[in-house]
């Protein structure tokens, strides 16, 4: 008893040094525990990031919790002689404020959670990990349609909040909407083309196309929204430069979408060297002819 006594007022007189022993002590259960929830998991779940996420954050307001308790007294103190100074703090500390505002919008918005896709400006990616000042997430290469991840984390501050818009791309993990143009330039009539070129479009869909169609209708539910529905969808426009372009849609599963590119660029492609070119298209052998030959072939 009398050796707790001693400690409590050995520790209370020297603040600085219990301090030291209580983060000390906070980071070594936080790292157990993350180390444990981790276990022997080469690549981590999305619940585990949930519960890596929550120890974090748990034990970082634990840790803000019990040293407000330690330094209390010391806190009242200082935070009477910055009455006069307040407005310059609150000038001084405006990003780390926005931060924190930042996170409790996220929060109760319900904006995104962990291992869900979000889009905040350019930014595209996996949620992995979030806190009271930054998000963390595994970025996607978004804009080039190929839904891969590029290898790179970036990490933002929750201000950003605030002043950009975050899209919630959560339903594009599995089913995306995939579009891309095919322009040519040659000026020709392409309407010719369009039924024959949708009818190999469906042979490509059809494994998938009744899975699309009910992950379209519980989008739709769960949005409260007419999409424009699962069918493939060609129109026929012109570039810029006024070439013909083909424009095709896809509803299909993100991890097909530039497979099912390649494909329907070759269909397009072989139909048009055939109906429009009259030539025959390029086979592999052909790489194998002399120049003078493959300058006859236009495709």
């Amino acid at each position: 008893m009398e050796q707790l006594e001693f400690l409590i007022s050995f520790f209370t007189e020297h603040k600085f040094l219990l301090t030291l022993v209580v983060i000390t002590l906070f980071m070594l259960i936080r790292r157990v525990l993350i180390k444990f929830i981790w276990g022997d998991s080469n690549f981590l779940s999305e619940e585990q990031r949930k519960w890596i996420s929550r120890t974090k954050n748990g034990s970082f307001t634990m840790l803000l919790i019990v040293m407000f308790l330690v330094w209390r007294s010391e806190i009242n103190e200082f935070a009477l002689s910055l009455t006069a100074i307040a407005v310059a703090v609150v000038v001084a500390s405006k990003e780390i404020i926005l931060c924190f505002t930042g996170s409790i919008q996220r929060a109760s918005s319900r904006s995104f959670q962990i291992g869900e896709w979000i889009e905040v400006g350019s930014l595209c990616g996996e949620v992995i990990e979030h806190n009271l000042m930054a998000t963390k997430i595994q970025e996607i290469d978004l804009h080039h349609g190929t839904y891969n991840y590029t290898g790179k984390t970036v990490t933002f501050p929750n201000s950003l909040f605030f002043t950009t818009p975050v899209k919630n791309l959560n339903f594009m993990k599995r089913y995306v909407y995939h579009e891309f143009n095919i322009t040519v330039k040659e000026t020709a009539n392409l309407y010719p083309l369009v039924p024959s070129l949708l009818a190999r479009i469906d042979d490509h869909c059809e494994d998938f196309y009744e899975v699309a169609t009910r992950y379209n209708h519980v989008i739709e539910r769960h949005a409260g929204v007419d999409l424009p529905g699962a069918d493939p969808h060609i129109h026929v426009t012109s570039s810029e430069l006024g070439d013909p372009q083909v424009h095709v849609r896809l509803f299909c599963p993100t991890e097909r979408a530039t497979e099912l590119e390649q494909l329907i660029r070759e269909d397009f492609m072989t139909m048009y060297c055939e109906r429009v070119l009259k030539q025959p298209p390029v086979t592999i052998a052909e790489d194998l002819l002399s120049d003078t030959d493959s300058s006859a072939l236009h495709c």
